[in-house]
């Protein structure tokens, strides 16, 4: 087996861990309260029974989108869809309006034990389309592995997209709140991952620009060396900027405490 190519798909498998530690973060602090009125035992009950539920949504829906994936209007569709979710966030930045999803939050009333976990369920549906996209989209970057398919997919493909959906919800249900306070000290990490989103959606673009049925672009150009590196120098680019930045604004906003 091609060492360059198990390489690749770690990086990748990476990238996604970073992404949907990040995506689902909102998420987590949702569903803390949707199960907050519940007794502290049943809690976790509720929140292990919900996440059983998205885990299987999640393996479902990937496995149906995997056959979609080669349509091209699926694909524009999916592209417009991340740029609209990047886009959204740094225009509420700018306005000063919280990206997370406050009406999930407001008016949470009181309701039975399997009505929580129906609610669980239904937040990780809302919260998962956009980082199961942004792991489609990712995943379609990497060469086949294996001679075995899984829905429309190559199975190595499908695997690694699938383990990074999986990988979200252990950081849901166990990293969260290390995730939320990491996101609280450094705040531009949430909006380098909002930016990575939309290059992950322009990258959906030229795959359908390279379609067969549209050939704007060869159809050998999401596959060429040229676009890979561009792309991936781009996602580190996002992702160390992200981190660099966020660095020197706390570090700033030290300095400027201690003068006061």
């Amino acid at each position: 087996m091609d060492v360059s190519i198990l390489a690749e798909y770690a990086w990748v498998f990476m990238v996604l861990i970073v992404l949907e530690g990040v995506l689902s973060a909102d998420n987590a602090v949702v569903m803390a309260v949707i199960v907050k009125h519940l007794p502290h035992d049943k809690q976790r009950k509720a929140l292990f029974y919900g996440l059983v539920g998205a885990f299987v949504f999640r393996f479902i829906a990937l496995f149906v989108i995997s056959f979609l994936v080669k349509v091209w209007e699926i694909q524009a569709i999916g592209a417009l869809y991340l740029l609209y979710l990047s886009g959204k966030h740094v225009w509420d930045l700018r306005k000063g309006k919280d990206s997370h999803s406050e009406k999930e939050v407001e008016n949470v009333k009181t309701t039975s034990f399997w009505g929580t976990v129906l609610r669980v369920e239904l937040t990780d549906i809302a919260f998962a389309l956009d980082s199961m996209l942004a792991a489609l989209a990712l995943a379609m970057t990497l060469p086949n592995l294996g001679d075995f398919d899984i829905g429309g997919m190559n199975g190595g493909q499908f695997t690694v997209m699938f383990l990074g959906g999986l990988v979200g919800l252990v950081v849901i249900r166990f990293a969260a709140t290390q995730v939320v306070k990491l996101l609280e000290r450094y705040p531009t990490l949430e909006t380098a991952a909002f930016l990575i989103v939309g290059w992950v959606g322009v990258k959906l673009i030229i795959y359908t620009l390279a379609h067969p049925a549209v050939h704007i672009l060869p159809e050998s150009f999401p596959e060429s060396t040229a676009w890979k590196l561009i792309f991936w120098s781009v996602m580190i680019i996002l992702g160390l900027g992200g981190y660099i930045i966020a660095r020197k604004k706390k570090t700033l906003s030290r300095k400027s405490k201690n003068k006061r």
